[in-house]
């Protein structure tokens, strides 16, 4: 497994609305400085819901592209390629059935861990043309998912990715998701993730909620900015 393709972007202006966003990125075949924050020469618009140490870095797998592809309605076929999703790590073969969370993998220089699944939002909506794409993505369970830098340092596309250590092999990306998404009130394993170490703690919070008032959160803001 390897980055088939590293990608940065600026913050720019999404749709009719001009909602300001860094989901915009273009491939580097440059080595590209990573901190604990990430792709130095990447930028966030919104740091209160994007990037930040948790979510350092987003990995796409480039074989959902085909899957999204068949997806009628989609009115900007143009943005259905790397990058399309905003992420910064492009590869074959990982997807969320593969990697669990708590995953370490050392790429470059870097040593990376799986931190959490993404969270979509609406400026998928506006970056795809279609007003539930946020929504779509979710119940997909095609989201992506977030890294922490444990070790910082350099990255480029053709480096490999070789995995650490699995702490969580019972924790498929897949898992989490079907769970927070799908069963929805599963306490038991509702209960279980509250436990996973390596879990971003913003997660956690949000399980932890889910279990003591026995609700569903309300994801219109999120999903459709409402």
């Amino acid at each position: 497994m390897k980055i088939n393709t590293l990608l940065t972007g600026k913050i720019h202006r999404l749709g009719q609305e001009g909602a300001s966003s860094g989901i915009k990125k273009k491939a580097t075949s440059e080595k590209e400085k990573v901190s604990v924050l990430g792709l130095v020469n990447d930028e966030q618009a919104d740091k209160k819901h994007h990037g930040g140490p948790e979510k350092a870095l987003h990995h796409y797998a480039l074989e959902h592209y085909e899957y999204w592809k068949n997806v009628l309605g989609i009115s900007k076929p143009e943005v259905l390629y790397e990058g399309g999703f905003g992420e910064n790590i492009s590869t074959l073969d990982m997807d969320e059935s593969t990697v669990c969370i708590g995953d370490k993998f050392r790429v470059g220089s870097v040593v990376l861990e799986v931190s959490q699944a993404r969270q979509p939002c609406w400026k998928l909506n506006l970056r795809f043309g279609h007003p539930d794409m946020s929504r779509m993505v979710q119940d997909s369970l095609r989201t992506g998912w977030y890294y922490r830098v444990l070790e910082e340092g350099w990255i480029q596309a053709g480096n490999r990715f070789t995995l650490l250590d699995r702490t969580c092999p019972e924790w498929p990306l897949k898992k989490l998701l079907h769970v927070l998404y799908i069963d929805m009130k599963n306490e038991q394993l509702l209960e279980e993730m509250t436990h996973i170490a390596p879990l971003s703690e913003s997660w956690k919070k949000t399980v932890r909620r889910r279990l003591e008032t026995g609700e569903i959160e309300n994801w219109n803001h999120r999903l459709y900015n409402k």
